[in-house]
């Protein structure tokens, strides 16, 4: 039977590291799955040192859509999965859905979270029928202001019901905040 963890908090929280830690010492068949695109420097460097942080045996999947296709597989060569992390997966659904957010109908919106929902679902789906350790990272986005454009309200609603969904599927969930883990399900 898998264990799922949901490892959430604020921008630079501490939540990776967290999340890391957790399966650092379980064994050393550690999958890690990287949902960002390093489309920039800046982006490319914090890749860079999220990968100088884990051990070098761990090895990396780098994916975000259809995950749920590798994880049998994964499940077969891996004991324990880190998923890092679920803010970034949600926005490369948006942004390869094909819909412009700013034109888009209240229909196209509702679609458009329906796809990340089933691929979300699916995910868990495929994860509950293994005995992975499986530990997933995300951003708490509903803590601040509501914010002023219509992409950010509309990708920080979609992050913010995704991780619902997460959170009731998950045994236990963790909220990090200054690099310090809270234990808030399970």
């Amino acid at each position: 039977m898998s264990k799922i963890i949901l490892v959430t908090g604020g921008a630079r929280s501490g939540k990776s590291n967290f999340a890391e830690s957790l399966c650092i010492n379980r064994n050393n068949s550690t999958a890690y799955i990287a949902t960002s695109i390093p489309f920039d420097d800046e982006m490319k460097d914090r890749v860079k040192k999220h990968k100088e942080s884990r051990p070098q045996n761990w090895r990396t999947y780098e994916i975000y859509k259809d995950i749920y296709s590798i994880i049998d597989n994964i499940s077969k060569e891996h004991e324990t999965v880190i998923l890092d992390c679920v803010t970034l997966l949600v926005n490369n659904l948006m942004f390869t859905y094909g819909i412009e957010i700013d034109e888009a109908t209240s229909e196209d919106i509702n679609e458009l979270e329906d796809y990340i929902k089933k691929q979300v679902n699916k995910l868990f789906n495929e994860v509950e029928k293994t005995n992975l350790y499986f530990v997933v990272v995300t951003n708490e986005l509903g803590m601040g202001v509501v914010p002023a454009n219509k992409l950010s309200r509309i990708y920080s609603d979609i992050v913010g019901r995704i991780n619902q969904q997460i959170s009731s599927r998950s045994d236990e969930v963790y909220f990090v905040v200054s690099g310090i883990p809270m234990k808030v399900k399970g």
